[in-house]
């Protein structure tokens, strides 16, 4: 089954901007799409993209027996198409925010600083940086080596991970992104009878463990490589900002938003797998 595995800014500050400062961006805050310019929303898509069309060979040899082909690849295309997968964060995050002026002026805020554009840009190369498997390798190994040593920058990683409640988070967001997929298969027509929600909520908690042991491998090696740049006490204002309720409530609206993008693009996935299965044109 499909592997979504997303993973957004923890988002911290440094000090509190002074009240003046506070003041200024709150009358001048930036729309949804502002705020998403902020987070470079562009550039995470572009790796997404990128790794939904690996996923999909995946998916082309596990469930489309190798036979998916141009087709296949050209179904992924359009469901990974930017400009959609825009419109769908910029709603959701809207949406989520709308009623949160203070909260948008955090995320302006810090997003705005060195700080915040140093660490988005950190996050987003080494997103990249993963899609190579060998990269990938000697991140885990990274990784492993400092969790066994127990070092203060393993257990930094830890307390981030904790505060911005990532594996919990993420490994939701796949299980209803599979669930979604599955859907998007049965309306297709790949079952030859519909199959009930609650046969498929079976068969995706059924993934639920393999799931999570799956984004923790992926996860504690990718935030490893992300902040290896950052200093111990730049790494300690992000964790901080995190743990206060204005950056609770941005990680969940951002979550909230790459969660309705997800569900989005699998049930147009599993729609579109569908169709090949039973020898329909896309």
């Amino acid at each position: 089954m499909l592997r979504f595995l997303v993973i957004v800014f923890g988002l911290a500050t440094g000090l509190a901007a002074p009240q003046t400062a506070l003041a200024q961006s709150q009358q001048s805050q930036p729309d949804a799409a502002g705020l998403a310019d902020l987070i470079d929303i562009n550039a995470l898509i572009d790796v997404m993209r990128a790794e939904g069309r690996d996923n999909a060979v995946g998916v082309d040899k596990d469930l489309l027996d190798g036979q998916g082909g141009a087709a296949w690849l050209l179904a992924v295309e359009r469901v990974y198409e930017p400009g959609k997968l825009r419109a769908a964060f910029d709603a959701s995050l809207s949406r989520e925010l709308g009623d949160a002026p203070e909260v948008r002026a955090a995320m302006a805020d810090f997003f705005g600083s060195a700080l915040g554009k140093r660490i988005v840009g950190l996050e987003i190369a080494a997103r990249r940086t993963l899609l190579d498997d060998k990269a990938e390798e000697v991140a885990k190994a990274a990784w492993a080596k400092a969790f066994e040593a127990k070092s203060p920058r393993a257990e930094q990683i830890e307390h981030f991970a904790r505060a911005n409640d990532l594996i919990e988070s993420n490994v939701m967001g796949a299980l209803n992104s599979n669930l979604a997929f599955f859907k998007g298969l049965s309306a297709g027509g790949a079952f030859e009878q519909a199959m009930p929600e609650d046969e498929m909520l079976a068969q995706v908690w059924a993934q639920e463990g393999d799931i999570r042991a799956d984004t923790a491998d992926w996860l504690y090696p990718f935030l490893m490589l992300a902040y290896q740049p950052l200093s111990d006490a730049e790494l300690d204002q992000y964790i901080a900002f995190s743990e206060t309720p204005a950056g609770r409530k941005i990680n969940a609206a951002i979550f909230a938003a790459f969660d309705d993008m997800f569900v989005q693009l699998s049930t147009e996935l599993g729609t579109s797998a569908a169709m090949l299965m039973s020898g329909e044109d896309i």
